[in-house]
């Protein structure tokens, strides 16, 4: 039968200090009850908010730079989710709020790694004379090395510390988060800017947009003037 926690009669922290009376010294920090109904709207509330995060996502990245980033950085995410939900499952680790907040907390931290890349990448097309786009790529992954390193490092060792000394009740996240930052650091270096090349990204056809954009602003700029400047 489909329950809740409002229709538990008992307290389970109760039932616990009885059956360890006698024990010792002891703390009961927290009780979970989920049942089937909780259990449900936290798995559909869950892939909302994921599926949600993905698609502003996808919108931010083709509006800030093109369509084909913003599919690279997306099968990037996808792949590191999954690499991600492979590890909570190989290791039996439950999944609750706390893992569903570490795995939202792995997009933006994944992202802004390939953001990074992305904008070397833009950088390199708008500035460099190189029409190979495995040549941009490798030139901007090489100017963005040091600095992604030292932050996944970084990041890595205060997450670890979480993990062995932060007790059982962030492990799941500090466990989701460790397994995020490995694979979400080489995704954004190795799986994201490769996608960008098999989606047969055009490194003249982009110049010649930026180009044209480029005009366009400065016609607008030309005729704002013109008009402050009483000419229209």
């Amino acid at each position: 039968m489909k329950t809740s926690s409002k229709n538990v009669k008992q307290d389970i922290g109760d039932v616990v200090r009885k059956q360890l009376a006698g024990t010792g010294n002891f703390e009961i920090r927290r009780v979970d009850i989920v049942g089937p109904k909780v259990g449900s709207e936290l798995r559909e509330k869950g892939l909302m908010a994921m599926f949600l995060a993905i698609a502003s996502i996808l919108i931010y990245v083709a509006f800030r730079f093109e369509w084909r980033f913003a599919v690279a950085s997306i099968m990037a995410l996808v792949h590191d989710v999954s690499i991600a939900l492979g590890a909570i499952s190989l290791f039996s680790i439950d999944v609750n709020l706390d893992v569903l907040a570490a795995l939202l907390t792995l997009l933006g931290y994944s992202l802004n790694d390939t953001i990074i890349v992305f904008d070397r990448i833009r950088e390199g097309i708008v500035k460099s004379k190189e029409s190979d786009l495995a040549a941009i790529i490798n030139e901007s992954i090489t100017k963005t090395l040091s600095r992604t390193t030292l932050t996944s490092l970084t990041t890595f060792f205060v997450v670890l510390t979480l993990f062995l000394f932060g007790g059982e009740i962030i492990h799941a996240f500090s466990f989701t988060m460790l397994v995020g930052i490995i694979v979400g650091t080489y995704s954004s270096i190795f799986v994201a800017s490769p996608i960008l090349m098999w989606l047969g990204f055009d490194v003249k056809n982009y110049r010649a947009k930026l180009a044209e954009k480029a005009k366009r602003e400065a016609e607008k700029e030309k005729m704002r003037a013109q008009y402050e400047g009483g000419m229209v």
